[in-house]
């Protein structure tokens, strides 16, 4: 997707970073909506049309969790990166589980912000100029199409955030081959920190709990390297 195209919701309540943030964003290409608590921010979202959050966890009237569980309600998909003070890695890890791309930690930079924006802009719109088939796994009775990021049965139909499908893609990529834990950490969260792996274990627990209905399919930890998918049949 081009950048021109990709209009940014910043919900952000200290006024000088938001003032800055915005300005630099623009600057890259990305229009931005600066809002300065959850609830200007929700509404926005409702009335206008935005393609990437960025929003702070701590903010009066409705906090980021609480703001970002209810665009999750509207659109699933939606990449969404949470700004945080704090060094709390269950607030982290709270982020992740309602469905978070991403977090940077403040202070940060304008450069290292530009660049998890597009890496999750990457894993988000990858392959939507190829053809839909080289992006489709079968596993099992399920059928994972990561373009659309949408994990299916027959009678059932699960959307997947793009950490999900990444991972899960890797995964298909390795089937019955250990995928080796530091390389997806790299791939796919950037760097593999004691926080990320951390992280990264939720999401399998995740996926998991997604292909469970399939008792032929086994995703399976292999202490100390890494995960394994696993198709008995």
């Amino acid at each position: 997707m081009d950048s021109e195209k990709i209009k940014v919701l910043l919900a952000e309540d200290d006024k000088n970073l938001g003032t800055i943030l915005t300005s630099y964003l623009e600057a890259k290409g990305f229009p931005t909506t600066l809002t300065i608590n959850g609830q200007e921010a929700y509404d926005n979202f409702n009335k206008g049309k935005f393609n990437f959050c960025i929003i702070d966890v701590m903010m009066p009237i409705k906090d980021g969790f609480t703001l970002a569980k209810e665009i999750r309600m509207i659109d699933k998909k939606i990449p969404i990166l949470f700004l945080t003070a704090k060094s709390m890695q269950e607030d982290k890890l709270k982020g992740f589980e309602i469905g978070a791309d991403d977090y940077i930690t403040k202070p940060f930079s304008m450069e290292e912000l530009l660049m998890r924006m597009r890496a999750i802009l990457r894993r988000t719109t990858e392959g939507k100029t190829t053809e839909i088939e080289s992006n489709v796994f079968e596993i099992g009775k399920f059928t994972f199409d990561y373009n659309r990021q949408i994990l299916k049965t027959v009678d059932s139909e699960q959307k997947l955030t793009s950490k999900e499908s990444g991972l899960l893609k890797m995964l298909c990529e390795n089937v019955n081959e250990v995928l080796d834990r530091s390389i997806a950490l790299k791939k796919i969260w950037l760097d593999d920190s004691y926080f990320n792996a951390r992280s990264m274990d939720v999401y399998v627990t995740k996926l998991r709990k997604y292909l469970k209905a399939d008792p032929d399919i086994e995703l399976l930890n292999v202490h100390g390297i890494g995960f394994k998918l696993v198709i008995n049949r």
